[in-house]
């Protein structure tokens, strides 16, 4: 007993050590639905740049990201994560170095992913894209429960199933969803409510655009301590076969990222202060090159992902270059531990990666 005591009382003073030390007051969370490790390390595919099954558009995609270099490749699309992230801050998952990121749920498709990076825990019940209210809590509902932190923790997604994933009822963070309607006061959300009910909507849902300036605008007016921002775009168009679209939306949401950090970067209870987490619920088939368009158990590859970090407490050491192993799992505890807490749910928590915050 008495060594379990002393671990204990070890493992406290480290935490409250590492508090004391901490530069990181709010975060910004970023996923890409669907987008493939292939395309963030490698830029695009060249067999997939030149089927005319998967691209409407081989000259103009070739003029926007073609490169010889995959160094020069990557950066063409995405600049933001190639010129910042990986000067300033750190990108784990290419498995060219043997660097791994995994689900450890074994669906491998958004319902299951994103309960697994928000709550820690990939329980395999949890197995449907179904909108139905998770039993289990979640990161943002514990750091919403903490001192300084109530009602300073909101959500914009474009796909509709967040508000469940979240439990928004339950949790009290608030979730802004597809067409949720924005009644804010401020004029710039309610003009961005006027443009999501009017536009057309060609995954479905409303455009990631609108998703991102609506929580750009609310971060400027409201001031939350903690942002999450889910984009779907990547996703869609890639189970509708577009790989020009899917192309075309991730240049965009690394531009929408890039801006997101720049605004921050601007205000002055966010600036120095702020670290950005980009990630994604699931991977995509890669062996089979049609598969590109899929993921789910039955796609051998599709449980592959990555995750970038930039922030004050986070090592500058760029782009991974070491064999290693990391879970999607890790995300939750994570994130709370950036913020100098320890996440506890009505549930397993798996243990936070260590390399992301210490300085």
């Amino acid at each position: 007993m008495k060594h379990i005591f002393l671990s204990l009382a070890t493992s406290m003073v480290v935490i409250t050590a590492m508090a004391q030390h901490r530069k990181t007051e709010n975060l910004i969370i970023v996923t890409l639905d669907g987008m493939r490790w292939q395309e963030v390390f490698k830029g695009v595919d060249p067999v997939l740049m030149k089927d005319s099954s998967f691209n409407q558009d081989k000259e103009g995609v070739k003029q926007k990201f073609w490169a010889e270099e995959v160094t020069d490749r990557r950066k063409k699309l995405f600049p933001f994560l190639w010129s910042v992230v990986a000067e300033q801050g750190q990108l784990y998952g290419n498995r060219q170095f043997d660097n791994k990121v995994d689900n450890a749920n074994p669906h491998w498709f958004s319902y299951p992913g994103y309960n697994e990076i928000m709550t820690g825990y990939p329980d395999t019940a949890v197995n449907s894209n179904d909108k139905i209210l998770n039993k289990h809590e979640n990161v943002l509902e514990f750091i919403n429960k903490q001192k300084g932190y109530v009602g300073k923790v909101a959500a914009f997604s474009t796909w509709d199933v967040f508000p469940y994933i979240l439990n928004e009822p339950r949790s009290g963070v608030y979730v802004n969803a597809d067409i949720d309607t924005l009644k804010f006061k401020a004029p710039g959300l309610q003009l961005l409510n006027d443009m999501q009910f009017l536009t057309t909507k060609p995954i479905g849902v409303r455009p990631d655009i609108i998703t991102y300036m609506a929580a750009r605008e609310y971060l400027k007016e409201y001031k939350p301590k903690v942002l999450y921002i889910a984009f779907d775009e990547t996703d869609d168009f890639a189970h509708a076969g577009m790989y020009d679209q899917y192309l075309g939306s991730a240049h965009a949401e690394d531009a929408m990222i890039r801006d997101i950090w720049n605004t921050v970067q601007s205000m002055p209870g966010y600036k120095d202060k702020t670290t950005l987490l980009v990630t994604v619920d699931h991977g995509r088939g890669d062996k089979v090159k049609s598969n590109w368009k899929h993921h789910g158990s039955k796609i051998e590859d599709a449980h592959e992902i990555w995750l970038a970090v930039l922030g004050p407490d986070t090592k500058p050491t760029g782009e991974v270059k070491v064999p290693g192993q990391l879970y999607q799992k890790q995300i939750a505890a994570t994130i709370a531990r950036l913020l100098g807490m320890h996440f506890t749910a009505n549930h397993p928590v798996a243990d936070p990666i260590q390399t992301v915050y210490s300085n």
